[in-house]
């Protein structure tokens, strides 16, 4: 028990860092309409280096190609079904009227199904015989987490939401990953199998987020211009942090 506790505690720290991410965002006047593009450029651009570098190559190491291709798409496919039952929903539910709400609640959606994964690896790591292995997993996906709270806060900022609000929701996104370690940790052989699909699974949820609500929300017309340099910043912090980490 007191094993399973402390691979409870490593992922409720994972957790606890993705808050740390929305801070700096709390500061923004989400007024601002010049700062709408590039913040979503930033976003964007994040989202889509860390499905590639932080999901879908370790996925491909780990597993088939076919099973990849068929967490892709079966993650593309809960982003559309989420999409549009948001869409609905905001018919008649004025949280989630507008575009901008949507878009919040969809990267909040796809950024918590995508922690569970990295919870597996961490209870995953934590089994494992390896020495230090625990520790280093526990920090890497810590690290990560912390930009990712950053892409969690920037569209509750354009909508106008507080630093508070930010802040929860940002942690609220990784709540899955004490879970998930749990889960790993006690059912290792088998949560081991299913890393791939799971990693490529929300990789596909989270570049179809981006493919058809963030980027073209960024790039419109008069915007490209501060979306490309939003994106440059965010694309170049992601893959500073998977050099550092060594994702790749």
């Amino acid at each position: 028990m007191v094993a399973v506790a402390e691979v409870a505690l490593a992922g409720l720290a994972t957790a606890a860092a993705t808050g740390l991410g929305a801070l700096p965002v709390g500061g923004v006047d989400s007024r601002a309409v010049a700062w709408r593009p590039l913040l979503l450029g930033a976003a964007a651009a994040a989202m889509t280096v860390v499905s590639v570098l932080g999901l879908l190559l370790p996925a491909l190491d780990d597993g088939s190609p076919g099973a990849v291709l068929a967490g892709l798409a079966l993650g593309v496919l809960f982003l559309l079904g989420a999409r549009t039952l948001l869409r609905r929903r905001g018919l008649h539910d004025v949280r989630l009227s507008t575009a901008g709400n949507r878009r919040a609640a969809l990267v909040f959606l796809v950024l918590f199904v995508h922690s569970l994964p990295e919870g597996f690896a961490i209870g995953s790591a934590w089994a494992s015989e390896t020495e230090g292995l625990g520790l280093f997993v526990l920090v890497a996906i810590a690290l990560q987490n912390i930009p990712e709270g950053t892409v969690t806060a920037i569209p509750l900022a354009v909508v106008g939401a507080g630093r508070v609000r930010q802040f929860w929701a940002a942690v609220g996104t990784s709540l899955p990953q004490p879970v998930g370690a749990v889960i790993a940790f006690l059912l290792v052989e088998e949560v081991d199998a299913l890393l791939p699909v799971s990693f490529a699974f929300a990789a596909g949820a989270m570049l179809s987020l981006v493919l058809v609500d963030v980027a073209p929300d960024a790039w419109t017309a008069g915007s490209r211009g501060r979306a490309s340099v939003g994106a440059l910043a965010g694309a170049a912090l992601m893959v500073a942090c998977a050099l550092w980490l060594d994702v790749s």
